[in-house]
C-alpha cells in the first residue's frame, strides 16, 4: 500500500488537471465508477483497481503530450477522480490497520 501511494504522490500533471479531479472526488462511488472506467462487471480490489487506473491514466497523460486528437480531458479527468479516490480509500484502510502494520504517507498537497 505504501508503494502504491508513493507512487501516486510522484504524479505531476497540469494544475487544471488535478484541481478539476479534486472538485470531483468527493462525488467518486468506486461501486459505480470503476467497473465503468475498468470495463468490468465488479470493482476489483483498490490495490488493482489502482495499478489499472494508474496504467490507463499514464495512456491518457502521454496522449496528452503527443496532442493526439484522441485525447479526452473528461476521460483524464475521470482517471484522476478515480485514482484521488482509491488513494483516499487506501490510506483510510491504513489507518484501520492494527500497531505494526505498514506506514502511510500523505499526498502532498498540491499547489494553490
Amino acid at each position: 500500500m505504501q508503494d502504491l501511494l508513493g507512487m501516486i504522490g510522484q504524479l505531476q500533471r497540469p494544475r487544471l488537471l488535478v484541481r478539476a479531479a479534486r472538485a470531483g472526488v468527493e462525488e467518486y462511488r468506486r461501486e459505480r465508477h470503476l467497473p465503468r472506467l475498468l470495463s468490468t462487471m465488479e470493482a476489483p480490489r483498490s490495490g488493482e483497481a489502482v495499478m489499472q487506473l494508474m496504467q490507463m491514466e499514464a495512456e491518457e497523460d502521454g496522449r496528452r503530450r503527443a496532442g493526439a486528437a484522441e485525447y479526452s480531458i473528461p476521460a483524464h479527468v475521470n482517471l484522476l477522480i478515480a485514482i484521488m479516490g482509491e488513494a483516499r480509500l487506501l490510506r483510510l484502510a491504513g489507518r484501520d490497520e492494527p500497531a505494526g502494520g505498514a506506514t502511510v504517507t500523505r499526498l502532498p498537497a498540491a499547489p494553490a
